[in-house]
């Protein structure tokens, strides 16, 4: 299962509170459509149905579409600081 560093849990956590999304709202994570092997990341006011649940401490909630979940499930999520905001990385879990 995909697993978020503290950075990244912090990160989504500001980024929800940012824009203003209700409690159960968070960052989803789904394969991109346009391109393979790439992701889409998007605000959601809530979990999509059937969506796998990541995080949901603190106020960071992280969801993943199912078919995304199996291809990250040895992923970590970590978040870096730049001028323009948060980035997101993913690397082998270690």
């Amino acid at each position: 299962m995909l697993t978020l560093t503290d950075n990244a849990r912090h990160a989504v956590q500001d980024i929800a509170e940012r824009a203003g999304l209700p409690e159960q709202g968070g960052l989803r994570i789904a394969q991109s459509p346009a391109q393979d092997g790439s992701f889409e990341l998007s605000l959601v006011a809530e979990p999509p149905a059937g969506d796998d649940v990541i995080a949901a401490t603190e106020g960071a909630h992280v969801y993943v579409e199912p078919e995304t979940a199996a291809v990250l499930a040895d992923q970590q999520l970590d978040a870096v600081q730049s001028e323009e905001g948060p980035g997101f990385l993913l690397a082998a879990q270690v």
